[in-house]
């Protein structure tokens, strides 16, 4: 008996005619084609999931700075020399300090809150552009992915009625391999379309957050700079106060 285990254990798996392979080359060009649109699709989705975030964690982390070490500064142009090189707060500032310079050039009668405002809105409303830049993708992925996974069903379902008709009956071998090929497109399609919708509200929302920080500090700014310099938020950083001095004559515990 031990030897017919081991015979058994030692004889080669048998091929399942049914698998994802297989289906595909059932399917032909069509199910290929299908398969690899939807592949494409997914490893964009991706790709542009983990570039957002990193791009987003970069602006996430200079607020933190700008909320910990701008207002310290006296002026703007010393506040925006402690940020970083293309940050996007930097951005906001150095248009806010342009449209200041220019407002100077300026011939028609234009209120100096006015031109400022619509300096650091063009400004922010920039940046929010480049933050949504690829989202479109997503919201298409997750739109049409579960529609081009269902083609290749049909298709699938197709095949399968043409072999029952050439067959003269419906057995199990006739269509499993063209069902199983549709049932797979199916999930293909589902499999690349979710991930690509919940990337897209979660990305949403934090772009979301972040346009709110950079509103917020555009106010800050626009304040800051009406008021020469007499304005800045409420969260600016202010000095510690100095430890109170112990009394004299107090000795200290061991």
């Amino acid at each position: 008996m031990f030897i017919q285990f081991a015979a058994a254990a030692a004889a080669p798996a048998a091929e399942n005619p049914y698998g994802l392979m297989e289906a595909l080359e059932q399917g032909g060009v069509i199910a290929w084609t299908v398969f690899l649109i939807l592949c494409g699709m997914s490893v964009a989705s991706f790709y542009i999931l983990f570039t957002k975030l990193i791009e987003q964690q970069k602006i996430i982390n200079q607020s933190k700075r700008v909320r910990q070490t701008f207002w310290r500064s006296a002026s703007l142009k010393e506040g925006t020399a402690k940020l970083e090189k293309n940050s996007a707060y930097k951005q906001l500032v150095d248009d806010g300090i342009a449209a200041q310079d220019q407002y100077s050039k300026l011939t028609d009668p234009v209120e100096a809150h006015d031109w400022l405002h619509g300096s650091l809105a063009r400004s922010e409303a920039a940046i929010n552009s480049k933050l949504g830049t690829g989202l479109a993708f997503l919201a298409t992925v997750g739109a049409t992915a579960p529609f081009i996974g269902l083609f290749g069903t049909v298709i699938g379902i197709y095949r399968a009625l043409i072999k029952i008709g050439a067959a003269g009956q419906a057995s199990i071998d006739a269509v499993a391999g063209p069902v199983g090929e549709a049932l797979i497109m199916t999930a293909l399609g589902l499999a690349v379309a979710v991930p690509a919708v919940l990337a897209y509200n979660w990305l949403q929302r934090r772009n979301k957050s972040i346009a709110e920080n950079l509103s917020a500090f555009a106010v800050d700014i626009l304040g800051f700079m009406v008021s020469n310099g007499q304005v800045k938020p409420a969260h600016a950083a202010v000095a510690a106060k100095p430890a109170a001095a112990a009394p004299a004559g107090a000795v200290k515990k061991a």
